[in-house]
């Protein structure tokens, strides 16, 4: 593993979702509560407003992409279009989109948190590509970091106050016997990313780390980053052996200067292309 390199200046106030595709040239990331999608071309930081939230943002099988607003979902054409409203999934202003990702068969899986953080106000959603939805979680309270296992069996699942990352079995197409995957840890369970091997990289929010697990649950590769806030990591760059680890400032009296950088470091195990939504 190599040394931790800052990619960008400190260019978000909560940067999340890093997600790589070559459909927009590479990687892409959101300033979740300015609306941002932020997309890293050479070494210039494009930047597009989509709303007042962008909490996270994933390609589309027939080109463009979906992109989680603060009630619901976007779709965009282009790589570089603005999204038109699809769909709403709630009504109360006092909850907001806060992560997402897609399975194999190109489901999305959107979940959201309170803005107070209520415990049990906010739910986990799976959206089919014709636009129907399904409550697959409730009474979760922040929800985070959903990603599939390579051969689509397993899904990984944080909701961050529970100080631990879930598993589940995927048997036809649904989630079933979620169970703690590994608990115990240091800072909050955030953003995730499971790599070609099946290992699992988390972003422990607050502890400036992302560790990476083995399939059973082990520790086996650790990272610090100088900002505490770690949110959100991914693989990519052309070998797909890049981690790009995004970080916040918010509501941090003392930021780090670095706060609000995107990160990346080499790493030995590449990950997978991204899995598209279907619709």
């Amino acid at each position: 593993m190599s040394t931790v390199e800052q990619v960008t200046d400190a260019v978000t106030y909560h940067g999340e979702g890093p997600v790589w595709s070559p459909t927009w040239g590479g990687l892409r990331w959101v300033d979740m509560l300015a609306g941002d999608l932020l997309t890293l071309r050479g070494g210039r930081v494009d930047r597009l407003h989509v709303g007042s939230v962008a909490a996270f943002v994933r390609p589309r099988r027939r080109g463009g992409y979906v992109v989680g607003l603060e009630r619901g979902l976007g779709l965009a054409d282009g790589p570089d279009d603005v999204p038109a409203p699809w769909l709403e999934l709630w009504e109360e202003d006092s909850v907001r989109m806060n992560e997402g990702g897609c399975d194999p068969a190109g489901d999305l899986y959107a979940g959201s948190m309170p803005y107070d953080g209520t415990p049990g106000g906010a739910s986990l959603y799976r959206i089919t590509p014709d636009g129907q939805v399904t409550t697959v979680l409730p009474d979760v309270t922040i929800s985070n970091g959903i990603d599939f296992s390579p051969d689509g069996s397993r899904a990984y699942y944080n909701d961050t106050p529970t100080g631990g990352t879930d598993v589940f079995d995927v048997v036809d197409g649904a989630l079933t016997g979620r169970r703690v995957f590994h608990a115990g840890e240091t800072g909050h369970p955030d953003g995730l990313t499971v790599d070609s091997a099946g290992n699992v990289w988390v972003a422990l929010n607050g502890a400036g780390l992302v560790r990476c697990y083995s399939p059973a649950g082990e520790v086996i590769a650790e990272v610090g980053f100088p900002a505490r806030l770690t949110t959100a990591c991914t693989l990519g760059g052309e070998d797909l052996r890049d981690l790009y680890v995004t970080t916040s400032r918010e509501n941090l009296e003392d930021p780090e200067p670095e706060a609000g950088a995107l990160f990346r470091v080499r790493v030995d195990v590449p990950g997978r292309p991204v899995l598209p939504f279907g619709g």
